[in-house]
């Protein structure tokens, strides 16, 4: 079980983000996460939303660099030491985490972590049989 993430590359000079988020705006796109990361000459926004495949589409066609890419999505408690266990279990099956990121949800005391692993197969294995709740798509919509 697996979200979608657009990553899509800014340059990193003043307006770009303004002109990502605010032709997303202009498309009608929800945020529902994000993530930015960025070097001394550019930048990466790792966007979730409610219709990826669109959303790559419409950007794809006004000319902006993106890609997307499958996700681990797992619930957890909001608070302190429910990330660590997550990565505990995904170290102690030797499965490396690229990044991460999290949010908090509608339900109270919980949070969803998104992250990149280097093989999703066996994160969603490990995760699966340690117990921990993975999420889907049903999350954007919550």
């Amino acid at each position: 079980m697996y979200i979608r993430q657009i990553s899509v590359f800014v340059e990193n000079k003043g307006g770009e983000l303004a002109q990502i988020t605010d032709f997303l705006y202009k498309h009608n796109v929800n945020l529902r996460a994000l993530s930015i990361a960025d070097t001394a000459e550019f930048g990466i926004l790792r966007i979730i939303v409610e219709n990826p495949e669109e959303t790559l589409s419409l950007l794809k066609n006004e000319g902006f660099t993106c890609t997307i890419t499958d996700m681990i999505a797992v619930q957890m408690k909001d608070e302190p030491g429910s990330m660590a266990k997550i990565i505990r279990a995904l170290a102690d099956n030797n499965i490396f985490v690229e990044y991460a990121y999290a949010f908090p949800t509608e339900q109270k005391g919980h949070a969803i972590l998104i992250f990149r692993v280097d093989n999703n197969a066996a994160a969603e294995y490990v995760l699966a049989s340690t117990s921990f709740e993975l999420k889907g798509s049903e999350i954007l919509n919550s």
